[in-house]
């Protein structure tokens, strides 16, 4: 019997207005979703096929047009397979014992992003992310409603946690910059009970959507949001752990972050304050393994400074979140989400 066929890194996009509402191409150009259409419209556009292991959700953040953005998760995608292949031959067991095999499926989040590399530029995006996902804005809650149509067309995972099919399908949160900052609103706007921490505990029940790793990649926020503004992350629907990285290089998070909220920003100095205790590391070359001890936290700052280095302009190595040391971490979230 033949195995299961599959595109190599099949990536599905979804199109978001400047009020955060969902866009759909018609003959006569895009318009927005109604609101009763949400689900069928999901429906006709995505549907996460059995041979997917893993559902990947990309959010990309500021100055992305939609072609960089999709030039941009593909490039994770591609450093991810070629990390996994390295990764089995590097021990024994490889580095991804739980991932066999790994075959993503994405789904990647665009939205008006672009604006002049300046102070203001800056605060205008952000101020833009800001309504988008708060107040009259509706990012939040499409992309949450995406992230429940996903769960519920993916199986438990507990059920089969290695076979290629909607039994064993786990779903990761992706996001870079501002990006970083919809996503925290989505998980943020299903958190109705409390939940215990890590992947140890059990999955929380009665939940819109369960999220198994959520990474965050130079996230454009400020140190102590998750103590400020995403509180309800620390009963939000998930399974596995928010993970955030910095680089003491990244100009964007730094500098512009700091003249504009008049505090560094979590993608250069890292998450300081969290509702739960913050676990901090270092960034590990693409041969070490992350124990699971290591990851297995409600929040946990990764220091990329030695790695995130590369970049000029006012941005600094904001962007250069595309490394086989991201690959190896996120592997290894989707691993030990096993």
């Amino acid at each position: 019997m033949s195995g299961p066929t599959y595109a190599a890194h099949p990536v599905h996009t979804v199109d978001l207005d400047t009020d955060g509402w969902l866009m759909e191409n018609t003959p006569t150009g895009p318009r927005p979703v109604p609101a009763d259409r949400l689900d069928d419209h999901f429906a006709e556009e995505l549907c996460p096929p059995d041979w997917a292991t893993d559902l990947v959700v990309y959010v990309h953040g500021w100055q992305t047009g939609p072609e960089s953005a999709l030039r941009a998760v593909t490039r994770l995608l591609d450093l991810t397979a070629a990390q996994y292949d390295r990764g089995r031959t590097y021990s024994h067991d490889g580095l991804y014992p739980g991932l066999r095999p790994w075959r993503p499926w994405t789904v990647l989040v665009r939205w008006p992003s672009r604006s002049l590399p300046s102070l203001g530029g800056y605060r205008r995006i952000r101020d833009r992310a800001h309504a988008m996902s708060t107040g009259n804005g509706h990012a939040a809650r499409v992309i949450g409603r995406l992230l429940g149509y996903l769960d519920a067309h993916r199986g438990d995972p507990s059920a089969a946690p290695v076979l290629a099919n909607r039994e064993g399908q786990y779903l990761h949160l992706v996001g870079h910059s501002f990006g970083c900052r919809f996503l925290c609103e989505a998980v943020q706007w299903a958190a109705d009970a409390p939940v215990t921490l890590g992947w140890s505990a059990p999955e929380p029940p009665g939940r819109p959507f369960t999220v198994d790793s959520m990474l965050l990649l130079q996230m454009a926020a400020p140190r102590d949001a998750f103590a400020t503004t995403f509180t309800a992350l620390a009963e939000a629907p998930l399974r596995g752990p928010v993970v955030a990285t910095y680089s003491q290089h990244d100009r964007a998070t730094g500098f512009w972050h700091l003249r504009a909220e008049k505090l560094a920003g979590i993608g250069y100095a890292g998450i300081g304050t969290a509702p739960a205790p913050v676990s901090s590391i270092r960034m590990l070359p693409a041969d070490k393994a992350y124990g699971r001890d290591t990851l297995d936290h409600r929040f946990v700052s990764v220091d990329a400074s030695d790695v995130f280095t590369r970049g000029n302009g006012p941005a600094g190595a904001h962007s250069d979140h595309l490394r086989p040391e991201s690959a190896h971490l996120l592997l290894s979230l989707a691993d030990h989400s096993r």
